[in-house]
């Protein structure tokens, strides 16, 4: 199976061909320019042909919403050129699954994206006995939310954060409120999610869950600035 994946949840993100359970090439996107500007060149830069594509696979989010509309609308369009299926994946989960590579089964991952805004988008998991990647491999304690880190921390008191391991660029921005609280505290290294996106693709599609372009809706947590923009004028 060849998987194309591609997380836009950020400003830089990345891109991933994956082929037979192995990451072939991932590469850290441009930073510098939108995603609009560089989609789908970039895609088309790791040299896989639009036809040999099996799947498609997509950070659905959460993040940047312009980042994650331009990202689900590049894959939903190559998608129905192709006639192949598409995949989207949680950004958070694909957070945790990297962050569990080493760890045993029964410890914890706090997958933290940064949300602006003195904000992050958490959730949280307990590591299972299963293969990496899978769905199996993670089960969720705590479902996505967005919230201030010392208030997710707060609504966290009920699990003993101090065998978890905590990832992604949230946990890195907020990693002073992370060691105030435990100062032992584990911080997972930043790392590229296309590859394990396109990873767990992989797993979806196997198990008939990746599906037509319609199929793939955003993981907002937080609902657009323009839509409450729109609710508050029509309120005046």
């Amino acid at each position: 199976m060849r998987v194309l994946a591609l997380d836009s949840t950020t400003r830089g993100g990345s891109v991933a061909l994956v082929e037979d359970e192995r990451v072939i090439d991932e590469r850290a996107g441009d930073g510098s320019r939108t995603h609009g500007e560089r989609l789908p060149s970039e895609l088309a830069q790791l040299g896989a042909a639009w036809p040999t594509i099996d799947v498609f696979a997509v950070a659905a989010g959460p993040g940047s919403f312009t980042g994650l509309r331009i990202g689900i609308a590049t894959m939903q369009g190559l998608a129905l050129v192709t006639g192949a299926r598409v995949a989207g994946i949680s950004a958070l989960d694909a957070i945790a699954q990297l962050a569990s590579r080493d760890l045993a089964a029964g410890a914890l991952v706090a997958a933290w994206i940064d949300a602006q805004r003195a904000e992050v988008f958490s959730a949280l998991y307990r590591v299972a006995d299963a293969p990496l990647f899978s769905p199996e491999r993670l089960i969720v304690l705590e479902p996505p939310a967005v919230a201030g880190p010392t208030f997710t921390l707060e609504s966290w008191s009920a699990y003993d954060l101090r065998s978890a391991t905590f990832a992604g660029d949230g946990a890195v921005r907020y990693a002073s409120i992370l060691h105030a609280r435990d100062p032992e505290v584990r911080l997972a290294p930043a790392a590229l999610l296309a590859g394990a996106i396109g990873r767990m693709a992989e797993f979806a599609a196997a198990r008939g869950l990746a599906g037509s372009p319609a199929s793939i809706h955003p993981l907002y947590v937080r609902r657009p600035d323009a839509e409450l923009y729109r609710e508050h004028s029509q309120s005046r």
